[in-house]
């Protein structure tokens, strides 16, 4: 089993990004190759990690700071780079190749690896981890993931209440459309009952619902002001790519695996049979063991270093890079993943 440094190769890509945008040209694509070319081909030589932990490890694990601070890190690094990069193009108007090349590597920085950290904020309990975890989702235009994903998919995971499950047969095209518009109405829905419950009418601001639509307007009105149009872009696009690539882990993580309807509405427990796993090593180093994905949805309290290889979930044929290109073709990913998925 790993020590903290192995979750620390996020770190490398801030400056790769960096480096590729002062570089220029076909440069700012390197993070792109990086990620989807070259994190395939490290999974694939690698050794899967399976881990099964002793009750008593996994409660010392839990305590040691040093894995917390290694998601607090994460939420100033990443201010710093996305505040740079728009300045950056804004002193540098970049050639439409050049932008194109930074929006995909910042957003798949951003997203990849950032709303991973933000998901693992945004399930603490404390106020200051949730407060980085909403820092994390504002530079990416995501702030509704903080609601939607604790309060909707962790509760309706699975089932036909949740839009952020995929459907057997369903693209990743229509999948991505789906999640994102029936998320933002799960929020809605979410904060209009929850103050309900307290006589409180939803047009108030308490509202977080509202408090994200106006986070949505701020954020890139001071990325046009730090950059100018080129800022603006350059904010908005990787924005946009960071949204689809978290849809697009979701697509996978869920694909196909439904709870059966006990009755009207009423849906048997989670269980592991309801999430990939994947016990690919780097993948897993770089996304703090997401992809031990059942796991999390079983004790969705469990810190990342805690959580364990699920023997009974059904199991990714390689990492979640080489998943989300095969997912882009949809006949490739129904006759790949179609048979492996469970009966009921």
């Amino acid at each position: 089993m790993p020590g903290v440094l192995p979750y620390t190769i996020s770190f490398l890509l801030p400056p790769l990004v960096v480096a590729a945008a002062r570089l220029g040209g076909w440069w700012t694509w390197l993070p792109v190759a990086v990620l989807y070319l070259g994190l395939p081909v490290a999974d694939a030589l690698a050794r899967l990690d399976h881990v099964h932990r002793a009750p008593d490890d996994a409660e010392r694990l839990t305590h040691q700071a040093r894995y917390r601070l290694v998601t607090w890190a994460w939420v100033p690094v990443q201010t710093a780079l996305v505040l740079w990069a728009v300045w950056f193009v804004g002193q540098h108007p970049p050639t439409p190749l050049e932008l194109a090349g930074l929006i995909v590597s910042l957003g798949s920085v951003t997203g990849g690896v950032g709303i991973t950290y933000a998901h693992e904020l945004v399930h603490r309990t404390g106020r200051f981890e949730l407060a980085l975890g909403d820092v994390l989702l504002a530079l990416v235009s995501f702030p509704q993931f903080a609601v939607e994903h604790v309060h909707s998919h962790h509760r309706h995971v699975g089932t036909p209440l949740d839009p952020t499950s995929a459907r057997r047969g369903e693209s990743l095209y229509a999948f991505i459309v789906r999640s994102v518009t029936g998320g933002a109405a799960a929020v809605w829905q979410i904060e209009a009952d929850r103050l309900a419950k307290r006589g409180i009418p939803p047009w108030s601001p308490g509202n977080r619902a509202l408090r994200y639509a106006a986070t949505m307007l701020v954020v890139p009105l001071v990325a046009w002001g730090l950059g100018g149009t080129p800022g603006l872009v350059l904010f908005v696009g990787q924005s946009i790519v960071a949204i689809v690539l978290v849809q697009g882990i979701n697509y996978v993580e869920h694909y196909g695996l439904s709870r059966r309807e006990l009755s009207p509405g009423r849906y048997e427990r989670v269980a592991a049979r309801h999430s990939w796993d994947s016990s690919h090593r780097v993948t897993n180093w770089l996304l703090i063991n997401l992809a031990r994905h059942a796991d999390h949805h079983l004790v969705a309290a469990k810190r990342f270093q805690t959580l364990d290889t699920t023997d009974d979930a059904p199991q990714l044929p390689a990492g979640y890079a080489t998943m989300l290109m095969v997912a882009m073709v949809p006949p490739l990913w129904r006759r790949l993943i179609d048979p492996r998925i469970p009966s009921a």
